[in-house]
């Protein structure tokens, strides 16, 4: 009968030190900081569900993603303010709107005390993932590639928002 060497060997400790990798990786996939905050506007599940469509509850309640070019929003040009759906909160003044080719709603910087932001790791790795300051509703989230004066790319949902002209 041939010997079989059960040492620990170079292949097995980085097997073992993947599966680590991968499983700590998995664990943090959809995962959010802790929100320990509470909203002015605060409803039950059953609520939302009744005031929102569909779409509106995938995006602001289950931190959903519409599909590009699918808002009508992308292309409004008119001068006015974009308000969360979900509480009719003002997020976004059509002077801070630009057109970043990503095919959702981009604007350089909210209203004052618009929204919140947190960190979202849902694709494997952080994001800051932005918030109505007066619902929690998610709205999208906010990059570093947009054009000054701040250099932040508010990348919104359109179907998180409502456009109320000026």
């Amino acid at each position: 009968m041939p010997m079989t060497d059960t040492r620990p060997n170079r292949r097995s400790f980085l097997g073992l030190l993947g599966s680590g990798v991968a499983a700590t990786t998995l664990a943090a996939c959809g995962s959010r900081e802790a929100q320990a905050r509470d909203y002015p506007v605060s409803l039950s599940e059953a609520q939302w569900r009744k005031k929102l469509t569909k779409s509106e509850y995938y995006v602001l309640r289950d931190a959903g993603t519409e599909r590009a070019y699918s808002s009508p929003l992308n292309d409004e040009k008119r001068a006015g303010t974009f308000i969360c759906a979900g509480c009719g909160n003002a997020l976004y003044s059509s002077k801070t709107k630009y057109d970043s080719g990503t095919g959702w709603p981009s604007f350089w910087k909210s209203l004052p005390g618009a929204v919140d932001t947190s960190t979202d790791y849902k694709i494997g790795y952080p994001r800051t993932e932005v918030h109505c300051a007066d619902c929690g509703g998610h709205l999208g989230h906010i990059f570093n590639d947009g054009p000054k004066p701040t250099g932040k790319r508010h990348c919104i949902n359109g179907v998180a928002m409502d456009f109320r002209t000026a």
